[in-house]
């Protein structure tokens, strides 16, 4: 279970810095009370790591070896991507990223909403949906068919906090020091990491 829960830490930290739904939060803290938006935010990527973990035990019901080597080779391509994918950036700040975080809070009419239940909610569907089908979500997903499922919702939840903290509370600073190059080429080896780790748990003890 630690070995699940540091996984889900580190993974699930690492990656989400950066990501879209950093700076969703980030901007929806630079309009309304950072305590509603981090509510919303961290209980959104929370329902997330349980839904992605139970999808997770879905694919643990396969044989075996099929789920052991599918969550192997999905760390496998996923890794090989980012690290691609960062090869090819010019390197530089996320500002891309927040521009496109920001729009997307722009077209969902955030400013028409007040009171601490609406701030919460648009926080957490305007986090779920961004969070939908990405790269985390399937790391979640591969690590929860090979590690204990309930080690890595406590590590990827805790790790969701954490990121969501870090936006809402001091996300301007930091952003300002991140390079989605750097952040996207180390996630990328990470995953490699883990399907390495997940290759070496599965092979025989004896």
């Amino acid at each position: 279970m630690l070995t699940a829960f540091t996984a889900g830490l580190t993974l699930i930290t690492i990656s989400e810095l950066g990501d879209k739904t950093f700076f969703i939060a980030l901007c929806l803290a630079a309009r309304y009370p950072r305590r509603w938006v981090f509510i919303g935010s961290t209980l959104a990527l929370a329902a997330m790591t349980i839904l992605s973990v139970g999808l997770g035990q879905i694919v643990a019901l396969f044989p075996k070896g099929i789920a052991h080597y599918s969550s192997i080779l999905l760390f496998i391509v996923f890794g090989l991507k980012l690290i691609y994918d960062a090869y090819q950036m010019n390197g530089g700040s996320l500002a891309n990223i927040e521009q496109e975080a920001c729009d997307t809070i722009l077209d969902s009419n955030i400013d028409k909403m007040r009171g601490a239940m609406a701030i919460i909610s648009k926080a957490f569907m305007l986090t779920f949906i961004a969070e939908w089908g990405d790269r985390t979500q399937f790391a979640t997903i591969s690590l929860a068919a090979a590690q204990n499922p309930v080690g890595v919702v406590l590590g990827g939840i805790l790790g969701h906090a954490i990121c969501s903290a870090i936006a809402v509370f001091s996300g301007k600073a930091i952003a300002a020091h991140l390079s989605e190059k750097v952040i996207t080429f180390v996630g990328g080896i990470l995953f490699l990491i883990f399907a390495g780790v997940t290759f070496w748990e599965g092979l025989p003890t004896h």
